[in-house]
């Protein structure tokens, strides 16, 4: 048994208490409900489409699916009474800034009421203002909303997930393996994280509420660049990833400019990582040669010749 699989063990079985998780159906927010689920928690995975396939497994898992809108203020009491714990993510790419704000915001107001003992906050960027980076910038207006409510709030930074290599829904030919490299540098440290690697932490910090509570935490598993990441990827599956040339301007109207500003000030501004945080609370997380090697075992890593 591995010594990750042999941590969940000690708690199979045991009810923890009820963790209600917003999108649930989405990466980020689907890998914190299948981590509390294995670790012992009752979990309530709220989601807009609770008859879609992620919300079944979810179900089928073990969890209570539960129909919530975070535009619905009346969903969120419902879905946050009696729950111990609250896991709040938000897309401003999906809905733009001003609904993510609007949500964070409901849901921090939503936790209060229900006297919610733990919200843990699935944030971004660096924590500090100024950046000029919208979807940092609206995260830290709901931070500020939080502690104005004087939440029990843990806030969770990851800096740039594994899945924007391989997941098709990230584009990475344009976006990680062209764009992003010509704006940051190819030779910049990305501190990378797996999502199933975020889902436990986050579980981590739930099961320590004294310890985390008011903490705000910098996330990173591994430290590698972009040209490191293309070596390491053809090294595991056999082939350089696939590049799709494209002009920043045109990525921009197609995108996101926000993504073109976060790598802009990346390169210029970003203080250095580490990787002590995060593997002092999960210390088996993936590297990128780890993650790229599940990625190989579960077929859905894709080599090409194309550089």
């Amino acid at each position: 048994m591995a010594p990750e699989e042999a941590d969940r063990s000690a708690t199979s079985g045991v009810h923890r208490g009820t963790i209600a998780v917003l999108g649930a159906t989405g990466r980020q927010g689907g890998a914190v409900a299948r981590r509390l689920l294995a670790d012992g928690w009752r979990v309530r995975a709220l989601t807009r489409s609770p008859d879609s396939p992620a919300a079944r497994a979810l179900q089928a898992a073990g969890a209570e699916v539960m129909a919530a809108e975070m535009d619905d203020r009346a969903t969120l009491d419902s879905a946050f009474a009696g729950a111990d714990g609250v896991y709040s993510v938000q897309n401003s790419y999906a809905h733009g800034l001003d609904a993510e704000i609007r949500h964070g915001k409901n849901v921090a107001d939503a936790a209060q009421a229900a006297n919610v003992r733990h919200v843990v906050y699935g944030s971004a960027g660096t924590g500090d203002a100024g950046t000029g980076v919208g979807s940092w910038d609206s995260k830290l207006e709901i931070e500020a909303h939080m502690r104005k409510l004087d939440l029990p709030v843990t806030v969770l930074r990851p800096q740039a997930f594994m899945e924007l290599m391989t997941d098709k829904a990230f584009y990475p030919p344009v976006s990680t393996w062209h764009v992003m490299p010509k704006l940051l540098g190819a030779a910049t440290l990305v501190p990378w994280t797996a999502v199933d690697d975020l889902g436990a932490v986050a579980a981590a910090v739930f099961a320590d509420r004294g310890r985390f509570v008011g903490s705000d935490l910098l996330l990173a598993a591994d430290l590698r660049s972009i040209d490191e990441c293309r070596e390491i990827h053809r090294q595991v599956l056999g082939g350089r990833p696939r590049r799709f040339p494209m002009p920043v301007r045109m990525f921009e109207r197609v995108a996101s400019p926000d993504l073109t500003t976060m790598w802009r000030w990346w390169a210029a501004s970003m203080p250095p990582a580490e990787t002590q945080t995060l593997r002092a609370i999960h210390p088996h997380a993936l590297t990128v040669p780890q993650w790229l090697e599940r990625q190989k075992a579960h077929g859905s890593g894709r080599a090409s010749s194309r550089a």
